[in-house]
């Protein structure tokens, strides 16, 4: 289950030692971190990490299969709300990427505003064309507003695993770190933005990624490929 704790003015929010996939509660939990951070007074930032083997490896998918179809797509949708949430948070945030950060993990790698990785072991990667899944306009919006267009192309379309030093040649990640440093440098890193006013830091990521926010919020349609 998702621990939150202060470093001085940096909230860290860690993830579980299991896969992480994301699931009504451990999307409970995200959000309600996410409260306590933006409820909190004076200087933040925020890194998010996991722990062991994995970061994240994304939407629960063998959840979403048992649960009504109805279900499972306003599961998706709460996915893309939160990932827009984050990606035009009010305080500065971090991904520290410990291990393997898969789909929608790797997108919520992508909206914080930068990414730091193990250097050694983990990888990131967009499976979902080997899922035989398309990406919906909000989260394929969110994806090419992060990355090169080169990239984006790649990962998505070949499913690419990325290990640390390949995903900062590519321009994924900013930081590689050995795996005792990782978190350590997050921390260290995002703290130098902790002391920027929130409404501004909002404002601009709201000029920078509204057309993205906008289309994470649209509502899933049941057939790929229906107009919107």
């Amino acid at each position: 289950m998702l621990s939150i704790e202060r470093d001085g003015d940096v909230f860290v929010l860690t993830m579980g030692e299991d896969e992480n996939r994301f699931h009504p509660d451990s999307l409970g939990a995200l959000e309600g971190a996410l409260d306590e951070v933006e409820l909190s007074e004076g200087p933040a930032a925020m890194v998010v990490t996991g722990k062991g083997k994995h970061f994240s490896t994304g939407l629960d998918l063998d959840w979403m299969g048992a649960a009504p179809q109805e279900e499972a797509k306003q599961h998706a949708e709460r996915m893309m709300r939160l990932l827009g949430r984050v990606l035009t948070f009010p305080v500065a945030t971090v991904a520290a990427i410990n291990g393997h950060c898969f789909a929608a993990g790797a997108m919520l790698s992508l909206a914080c505003d930068s990414r730091l990785m193990r250097a050694d072991r983990g990888f990131w990667c967009l499976p979902e064309v080997d899922l035989k899944m398309a990406f919906p306009p909000g989260m394929a919006a969110l994806i090419t507003s992060r990355l090169s267009a080169r990239t984006a192309q790649e990962a998505m379309l070949t499913g690419r695993r990325y290990g640390g030093h390949e995903a900062h040649e590519a321009g994924i990640v900013q930081q590689t770190a050995a795996e005792q440093g990782v978190l350590p440098h997050a921390i260290e890193r995002v703290a130098l933005q902790a002391g920027k006013d929130r409404a501004t830091v909002a404002q601009i990521k709201r000029a920078l990624y509204g057309p993205v926010v906008e289309k994470l919020r649209r509502p899933l349609f049941a057939q790929l490929g229906e107009d919107e």
